[in-house]
């Protein structure tokens, strides 16, 4: 959300690049979800920009806004922290050595391992997860998949409306229980970011949070909405979370030591 068609225009292009560079340097699959966010953040200024040259309503453009920005995040967030905390997996392998001639597989636990320790900088992100960690971060995902149900229910029973204010765009879209929606949306968002084990993701809340209050109160105020701004610098921050991740959890090599009778 921009102060205009073609800020929203140029910030949807510059955020959705990163969001391509992000997702090409995801190097575990459970990081994808969260590597493909600025990428739906990008598509979602594109699409605003296409509000404000309609001139707000309720046409097509608006629908698509609100599907975004309503269902789709609190679902989205709360789903990639969940699966970016799960570990990589560990692939088995056999080391082959010889006994009296024939070559037999044996498992490597028979092996002596040599440790790979990662670098002490990546220590911290490549903690293993616990089950307890997991479990916790379902409960934002709960919460955003009863408010996601809300909100889309909403959007197909209701019509969903745009309207110029100032420079900033103002939606309306009837809600049962606003304030409680309303939390729900938040800790599905925010509040799984903030019980993220990752350092990057908990900043990550941490600047979200006080971003987004700093822009609502802007936004109410009619004097400029500065959403964009927040999409960018949290897609940057992603980008930086991507980069940084490991490729794996790290595994033990075995070497292979030939044995004879």
């Amino acid at each position: 959300m921009c102060w205009s068609a073609t800020a929203d225009l140029w910030a949807g292009l510059g955020i959705g690049a990163v969001g391509v560079v992000s997702l090409a340097s995801v190097r575990r699959p459970g990081d994808a979800p969260l590597a493909a966010l600025p990428l739906l953040l990008g598509a979602h200024q594109l699409v605003e920009a296409a509000v404000w040259h309609a001139g707000g309503g309720t046409g097509p453009a608006t629908l698509a806004w609100a599907v975004i920005a309503l269902p789709l995040l609190p679902l989205w967030v709360p789903l990639g922290v969940l699966t970016a905390a799960r570990p990589a997996t560990r692939p088995r392998r056999s080391v082959p050595l010889t006994v009296a001639g024939p070559r037999f597989l044996v498992p490597p636990a028979v092996a002596r391992p040599r440790l790979l320790v990662p670098p002490a900088a990546n220590r911290s992100r490549l903690l293993v997860p616990s089950a307890a960690d997991r479990l916790r971060l379902l409960v934002p995902l709960a919460v955003g998949l009863a408010t996601a149900s809300v909100l889309a229910y909403r959007l197909a029973t209701r019509p969903v409306s745009a309207e110029t204010r100032g420079h900033t765009l103002g939606y309306t879209v009837d809600l049962p229980y606003a304030p409680l929606v309303l939390a729900g949306y938040l800790l599905a968002t925010i509040g799984a970011l903030l019980l993220a084990r990752d350092r990057l993701l908990r900043i990550l809340g941490l600047v979200t949070g006080a971003g987004a209050a700093v822009c609502a109160l802007l936004w109410r105020t009619e004097f400029v909405s500065t959403w964009c701004a927040l999409a960018a610098v949290a897609s940057l921050l992603l980008l930086v979370w991507v980069r940084r991740r490991p490729r794996s959890d790290p595994n033990p090599t075995v070497t292979r030591r030939p044995l004879s009778s």
